[in-house]
């Protein structure tokens, strides 16, 4: 027992001077700064100030909360979209891989960080061997040949890291786990986003199925009356053909709006981590919020906000600490090795001090010649860097530029709803003129033709108008780091 305790006293003073080993080392390489990145004073497109006088006071107040920072629940206030969404977040198999890849990371920031401490290993051995009696004496005896040994070890083995090349490959696993986690919110933000703009796409499908239900009911109503006028002689068949003309134009779209609802439904289903099937409805497309100004921030938050490029920051930590890792190995490596144990091939033996052996071996390493191995690795971490801080440059401009984009997008669909309603208003009217007039005999059924096409035409462009307006706030919510 007395053995026991000095070999665990000798593991924790090996230990304890291979932790000071550690803390007494320097790390080569380059220290991580986040890049200077200019960017605008405020993006192209914008229309909400970001600073806003107090109507009490007339000070400037302080800017509304960005469009980014809020919560997928305020953005869209229809209650069933924010089921879907919330459903989505939990049962969407992109967000359980990108979860699963987290837990990768977690583990192989706990491998890659062992190489920093001691491996200590302990160990017990028992052997025994009999013989048959005079196999190793002389002929005629018979003293037994037992023989019977054994004792336990231990052993310690740890290379100091006196130039942080081990721990700059922790730093280089950390920023990797960092970046998953990134990727992991920017899967959150882009399912929120294609959730959405699968919905207000559905919606936009139901709205064109109820506008041509109706308006095939209208033409079903002009093709009665075209009929009776054309029996009583005040019209001819020409017209009927017309009329059915577009009674059977409108009734052959049904099927094809229906078919494109079902998909519709079934590609939802998949984001949901469902089963293709029926998806619930809430609110028209139209009943959307429509913000006359949406506050974006300041484009230098937008650092903050992108998962995309906090990911891409990480990399960019990665590859910086990949430097120190290449760097270190143009210095000497140090090992060192020991080992201490009891042995007798006696029991009373292990107890009794003479029976401990040790070993302890000391090395080092410094490379001389490989052909040009460890400069080309320091060139190549070097080149890296650049790459990844090109690409990061590059995703902030992209950012940047979805932003503007965006905001240019939502502000010009508005206007073109707000047109496109005039107009299709008109065209309310104008059939409605054109019906009285047909009735009363005063035009031809051409006229009535003409301007029911041009009416349901309208309305679809319409329903097409209101679903781009939805869309555009959607795909500005994701240009500003919203979702995660």
């Amino acid at each position: 027992m007395r053995s026991m305790v000095r070999l665990t006293w000798m593991a924790k003073g090996a230990t304890g001077l291979c932790a000071l080993a550690v803390l007494a080392g320097c790390k080569v390489g380059p220290n991580y700064k986040r890049p200077v990145v200019a960017t605008p004073d405020s993006y192209r497109g914008a229309t909400a100030p970001e600073i806003v006088p107090s109507p009490s006071t007339g000070t400037a107040a302080a800017a509304p909360l960005p469009l980014g920072a809020e919560k997928y629940t305020s953005v869209f206030t229809d209650p069933v979209l924010q089921g879907l969404i919330a459903e989505a977040l939990k049962n969407n198999y992109d967000v359980k891989i990108a979860a699963d890849r987290v837990l990768e990371q977690q583990a192989q920031v706990g491998v890659t960080r062992a190489a920093q401490f001691p491996i200590f290993n302990l160990g017990a051995t028992e052997a025994g061997i009999g013989l048959p009696s005079g196999a190793l004496s002389s002929a005629g005896s018979n003293v037994a040949n037992n023989y019977h040994g054994g004792g336990f070890s231990g052993s310690l083995s740890f290379n100091p890291d006196f130039w942080g090349l081990y721990r700059r490959q922790t730093e280089a696993a950390r920023a990797n786990l960092r970046a998953t986690q990134w990727a992991q919110q920017a899967t959150y933000s882009t399912l929120v986003e294609n959730v959405a703009t699968s919905y207000y796409q559905l919606r936009t499908l139901d709205a064109e199925l109820r506008i041509t239900q109706d308006t095939l009911a209208a033409r079903k109503q002009s093709l009665d009356l075209t009929r009776k006028l054309e029996q009583g002689g005040a019209d001819s068949l020409a017209d009927v053909r017309q009329a059915e003309e577009l009674y059977y134009t409108a009734q052959a779209q049904i099927p094809d709006i229906e078919r494109q609802i079902e998909q519709q439904e079934n590609s939802l289903s998949i984001l949901l981590g469902r089963q293709p099937g029926p998806i619930a409805r809430g609110a028209e497309t139209a009943d959307a919020p429509h913000p006359a100004e949406v506050p974006a921030g300041l484009p230098s938050a937008l650092l903050e906000r992108r998962p995309d490029i906090r990911r891409q920051e990480e990399l960019l930590v990665q590859a910086n600490a990949n430097i120190g890792v290449a760097r270190a190995q143009f210095f000497p490596q140090f090992s060192i090795t020991g080992q201490a144990g009891q042995g007798t091939t006696q029991l009373k033996g292990l107890i009794e001090s003479k029976s401990v052996y040790y070993l302890a071996l000391g090395s080092i390493s410094q490379p001389i010649f490989d052909g040009g191995k460890i400069r080309g690795n320091y060139r190549l971490a070097k080149a890296d860097y650049q790459e990844m801080l090109d690409t990061y440059q590059q995703t902030i401009a992209g950012a940047l530029r979805d932003v503007s984009n965006a905001l240019i997008a939502y502000n010009k669909t508005r206007e073109y709803r707000e047109r496109q309603e005039k107009q299709t208003a008109s065209a309310q009217d104008a059939v409605r003129l054109a019906r009285i007039r047909y009735q009363a005999g005063s035009t031809s059924y051409l006229e009535l033709l003409t301007t029911d096409t041009a009416l349901y035409n309208s309305q679809l462009t319409l329903d097409a108008a209101e679903q781009q307006e939805a869309l555009a706030l959607v795909q500005l919510y994701n240009a500003l780091g919203g979702g995660w």
